[in-house]
């Protein structure tokens, strides 16, 4: 595995491509301005693939048909990923999107792509008030973290960051980095995911980084206002930023934001650190607990 990993994470603006090879040509270019500064490591927000909803303008305006529109493009979107994860030599977690499973759920999922044509997925555990109560898209039931050629990943969505517990487990499984794709209609939403990640950085001693998506998009009930900015995380102790900023772009700009990350550190945080948060998390509790989601580990090296 590779111990030095650079990461781009993206604060993508939304756009309204009138044709799926419009949407194409745009990631495209993204991830091409990526590897063209030495990336690695890419990570799309979530939702992301919500603005394909455009493409059919009778329905974008339409939430659940806007919906239905993006699931049934799922195979186109997840073969151009794979395309682009090959073509330039990148691991990139796609942005997220709504999948229709078997038993007739929609559920939120986050794929990661590698170079040699693998790929794993991770839905979104926890749902917001507008995924429950507006939306109709259901939680995901099991958590995994990825053994990549560039490291131990997990995937952490938006609201899920907000939850110790899960990033807790993903880490205990060996994850090394979190991913956390996000989209927020406020800045108060955007910081309650910051907050959150930087918190699963300090507790569990690891990266996490955040992707949001960025700018308006009236048009569509899903996307129609986004706030954020892009970050990686890191627990602030010894040779870490005093604030555990590691980078940080600008609000509300579309643009990559780049961070050089050394997996073994997490090792070096864990054993040399002037805390050790990682290996105390079970003092805190009186008694055993059972109710940990189970894992399972995805190998794609």
């Amino acid at each position: 595995m590779t111990a030095l990993v650079r990461i781009a994470a993206a604060q993508y603006p939304v756009g309204q491509p009138d044709s799926f090879v419009v949407w194409q040509a745009k990631l495209a270019q993204w991830v091409a301005d990526a590897v063209r500064q030495g990336a690695q490591l890419l990570v799309f927000p979530e939702y992301a693939a919500m603005e394909l909803a455009a493409i059919d303008s009778a329905t974008a305006g339409d939430l659940h048909a806007s919906l239905r529109a993006v699931v049934a493009l799922g195979p186109q979107i997840d073969a151009h990923y794979t395309d682009l994860a090959r073509r330039f030599g990148v691991t990139l977690l796609g942005g997220t999107r709504p999948h229709g499973v078997d038993d007739g759920r929609i559920v939120n999922r986050a794929t990661l792509y590698l170079p040699d044509g693998q790929s794993g997925h991770q839905d979104k555990i926890m749902m917001t008030r507008f995924e429950r109560e507006s939306w109709d898209i259901k939680g995901g039931t099991r958590l995994r973290v990825f053994r990549t050629p560039l490291g131990m990943l997990g995937i952490s969505t938006c609201y899920d960051v907000e939850f110790p517990m899960i990033a807790r487990t993903q880490a205990t499984a060996g994850a090394q980095v979190i991913l956390c794709p996000s989209c927020t209609d406020s800045l108060q939403g955007y910081y309650r995911v910051r907050i959150g990640a930087q918190a699963r950085a300090l507790e569990n001693q690891i990266f996490v980084v955040q992707a949001p998506t960025v700018g308006m998009a009236p048009w569509s009930p899903a996307l129609d206002e986004n706030y954020g900015a892009a970050g990686v995380f890191v627990p602030p102790d010894g040779d870490s930023p005093d604030d555990g900023v590691v980078a940080i772009g600008t609000e509300g700009q579309g643009a990559w934001v780049f961070a050089d990350a050394d997996l073994g550190r997490v090792e070096r945080w864990r054993t040399q650190g002037a805390v050790r948060p990682f290996a105390h998390w079970p003092e805190q509790y009186c008694e055993a607990q059972t109710d940990d989601l189970p894992v399972e580990i995805v190998s794609l090296d």
